[in-house]
């Protein structure tokens, strides 16, 4: 077997997502498919690239020397057939990265009324957003922190905060008795299945340490939020949510005792001027998105802090 760009990918995407569950999902192949693709360059190169434990995978020795030449490929080839498409086209527009957000249809509009032309590539993975505008695919990325868990930010991107700590909500069926009071705490929930999607950089062992913390362990399952949304409807699960999400008839949103959750918002370019460029309509469209959001709006008027709550037992 002769090493082709697409092996390389694979093992970077491996490397950057430290999972081959998250870097098929991210290469678009199945997991059984990838794994099989991994041995078969280890074989190739004549020894193993990555230890697998539960945690994941982490590049051995020999996997960091292939990575460093491997990476520069991937990036140059990445950026010729950008650029190529570009001159193609006639010219480049803004090419923008988000993680889910409220936000995103009024930036977008913004920034069309400011007569630039964006378009929009979505990844739930923060990270992989990063990396795509460290290596000239994106021009600029708007990303969730979740809170304790850092992100891997390239050395040469610049990044700004457009939110310190966004506190992040529950969304649970419209009638379920935990949506009798404003605040709902965790240890209420504690029977309740949560669906949780475990290819969002940190969320998944945010969430475990905040039942940790409460000292309850409800069953978990693993889904994307377009999914956990259908199901919270249906009266299935309960989900972690962001506070600008609105509720609906059938779907109740509220916010936790002690904010457990948090993230920060940050928005990431190359450049200082690439940031400058966009950031005010990004900061106009996420406070419009949160005036909107009736649980968020209450909890902003208070000053990030929440009415009183009766002691619980």
């Amino acid at each position: 077997m002769e090493l082709e760009v697409r092996h390389l990918r694979a093992l970077c995407a491996i490397a950057d997502t430290g999972s081959l569950h998250r870097a098929a999902r991210q290469l678009g192949v199945a997991q059984p498919s990838l794994s099989t693709q991994l041995r078969r360059i280890e074989q190739e190169l004549g020894g193993p690239l990555f230890l697998r434990t539960r945690a994941g995978c982490r590049p051995t020795d020999l996997g960091r020397l292939v990575l460093s030449r491997a990476r520069p490929l991937v990036t140059e080839l990445r950026s010729l057939v950008a650029e190529a498409r570009a001159a193609a086209a006639g010219g480049p527009g803004l090419r923008v990265g988000s993680t889910a957000s409220k936000a995103l249809a009024g930036w977008l509009r913004r920034l069309r009324g400011h007569g630039q032309e964006p378009s929009l590539h979505m990844d739930v993975s923060a990270n992989t957003l990063l990396r795509m505008v460290a290596d000239g695919q994106l021009d600029v990325a708007f990303v969730h922190e979740v809170e304790g868990c850092p992100l891997r930010v390239p050395p040469e991107l610049r990044v700004r905060v457009l939110v310190e700590r966004e506190p992040q909500f529950v969304s649970l069926p419209a009638d379920h008795p935990a949506t009798a009071k404003p605040v709902v705490d965790v240890r209420d929930l504690a029977t309740d299945r949560w669906m949780i999607d475990p290819s969002v950089d940190g969320e998944w062992d945010a969430v475990q340490r905040m039942f940790r913390a409460a000292g309850v362990s409800p069953p978990v399952l693993s889904g994307d939020y377009h999914t956990a949304s259908a199901l919270v409807a249906t009266g299935e699960v309960v989900t972690v949510c962001q506070p600008t999400c609105q509720p609906r008839a059938d779907m109740a949103v509220r916010r936790l005792h002690g904010d457990p959750l948090g993230v920060r918002l940050l928005l990431a370019a190359r450049t200082e001027t690439e940031l400058d460029g966009v950031r005010p309509a990004l900061e106009e469209a996420y406070w419009e998105a949160a005036r909107q959001a009736p649980a968020y709006r209450e909890w902003l008027e208070h000053g990030g802090t929440r009415p009183p709550v009766p002691a619980l037992p």
